[in-house]
């Protein structure tokens, strides 16, 4: 039965969505008894070949809120030319017994799901947000990326081993940001920990070469947006925008990297793996024509490097209109799925990214993939045969690529309901907005603030995207997530 209080509104139409697209909202009593059973120690004196890095400066960097921290990193020049980095993955698996009730509930969702409501987190928070999670000032067991970057952001070395690590600082994307682009003051947990400060630029000095590397390749220069909704004492009282800085590709870039380190390691040790691919635009004579309409030529086949160019020059010339042409070109390029991949065979590999090599493995405590790969490479360091065979593997890639789209719709339609409970008390009111979608199923819009989508229902007309417009609030719908605009004169 649904509760009827407000403050619990958008928690049971996440919870719904949830169940609607097959996912367990709930953990099963059989999955909270076995987590009961868990050691709080490190578990370090039973396991043996793990080296003792706890010394290093290692930070994470996330968002304010995140208690599920996946991974920390940490830096050391070698010379001039070579930096090698570091990434420590919480060892998910040492306290996720494969085939147990946690493991179990973790394949049934694949994901944990982010809602403004709540967030359903594909492991029990006893593990997710304590026992496994890289928690400042805590010992923990880890798997660690070890790769060295040259002067032109090319991994020239690259090893994968197991650890003992400790968080020194815990850290915050928005706040080291301004800090590095020199915006802000130096956060105060970065100035207590020694050699934190100048590691931390080596890093981003590190980071932004493996980008332009990447970016010359034809990596891709999307920017979507990506709204979030801010809660308080139940409801949504704000909806803001989450923008790229650089403490956010700092460790964008240090993940990709660590992705691409771990595919290569467990093809190098004759591993069959999971990938997570973006195929070869199917409807790039569509990106074509995109790009014509706004006055440029792409060629006819499939070109990252020359779609990242013309996204660079239309960045420039638009930057207001930008998002929209990157979620255009996000859905004419395809999904993303996951896929087996035998050893030996050659890789699809990663469109949208310029990589051939890319496997899933920094975040074990919330995407089930990456636990996956992390008992492949825990099987490949030790020189133990495979826990996984190929039939599983790919039966479990087509099942993570089904959870995670419908991981997404549920997150999405509690974002358009969120979006509506923010919007209900302002029906009438007038906004700014652009001109996002125009077809025969209707026009959609986004209003400039907040950044929210909804459909013009009234004097579209003659609408296309891209125009900026004025618009009216007619109604709001919570429980379908539906906005209603009418166009207004003023």
């Amino acid at each position: 039965m649904k509760r009827q209080d407000k403050h619990s509104v958008l928690e049971d139409i996440a919870h719904q969505a949830m169940i609607d697209r097959g996912l367990e909202p709930d953990f099963a009593p059989d999955v909270l008894d076995e987590v009961e059973q868990i050691s709080g120690d490190a578990g370090r004196s039973s396991v043996g070949g793990v080296k003792d890095l706890r010394h290093l400066a290692w930070c994470s960097i996330d968002n304010d809120d995140s208690r599920d921290l996946d991974q920390l990193t940490v830096a050391e020049a070698l010379d001039s030319d070579v930096t090698k980095i570091l990434i420590a993955i919480a060892d998910v698996d040492s306290r996720v017994a494969k085939d147990g009730a946690v493991d179990r509930h973790a394949r049934t969702n694949t994901t944990s799901v982010y809602t403004a409501a709540k967030i359903f987190h594909m492991l029990p928070e006893r593990l997710s947000t304590d026992l496994t999670s890289l928690n400042e000032g805590e010992d923990r067991l880890a798997v660690v990326i070890e790769s060295d970057v040259d002067e032109h952001g090319a991994a020239v070395r690259a090893d994968v081993y197991r650890a003992l690590v400790k968080n020194h600082a815990k850290l915050a994307y928005n706040s080291v940001a301004a800090w590095l682009e020199g915006e802000g003051e130096m956060p105060g947990k970065i100035a207590g920990v020694q050699g934190l400060e100048q590691q931390l630029r080596l890093q981003d000095q590190v980071a932004q070469r493996m980008k332009s590397s990447r970016h010359e390749n034809g990596a891709l220069d999307l920017e979507t947006i990506e709204p979030k909704a801010i809660m308080s004492d139940g409801r949504v009282v704000d909806v803001r925008q989450e923008n790229k800085n650089r403490a956010r590709e700092l460790i964008e870039d240090f993940m990709i990297g660590a992705n691409g380190v771990t595919a290569r390691f467990l093809e190098g040790r004759g591993f069959s793996s999971i990938r997570r691919i973006v195929r070869s635009p199917e409807r790039w004579d569509r990106i074509e024509k995109v790009a014509e309409e706004l006055g440029e030529r792409l060629p006819p086949d499939p070109d990252s490097r020359a779609l990242e160019e013309f996204l660079l020059r239309r960045r420039k010339a638009d930057p207001l209109r930008f998002p929209d042409l990157s979620l255009t070109i996000v859905k004419l390029m395809g999904a993303g799925e996951y896929a087996l991949e035998r050893a030996g065979e050659d890789s699809t590999g990663h469109f949208g990214l310029a990589v051939r090599d890319y496997a899933h493995s920094t975040a074990p405590n919330r995407r089930y993939p990456d636990l996956i790969t992390q008992r492949l490479l825990k099987a490949a360091i030790a020189g133990r045969l495979s826990p996984y065979n190929d039939d599983e593997l790919r039966e479990l890639a087509e099942h993570c690529t089904a959870q995670e789209d419908a991981a997404n719709k549920v997150e999405r339609q509690v974002r358009k309901s969120a979006a509506a409970q923010l919007l209900q008390t302002r029906i009438g009111e007038r906004f700014d907005a652009i001109v996002t979608g125009a077809s025969e199923k209707g026009t959609w819009v986004r209003l400039l603030h907040p950044p929210v989508e909804g459909k013009l229902v009234h004097g579209h007309g003659g609408s296309d995207v891209g125009d900026k417009i004025r618009v009216k609030l007619i109604g709001a719908d919570v429980e379908r997530g539906f906005i209603d605009f009418a166009k207004s004169g003023k």
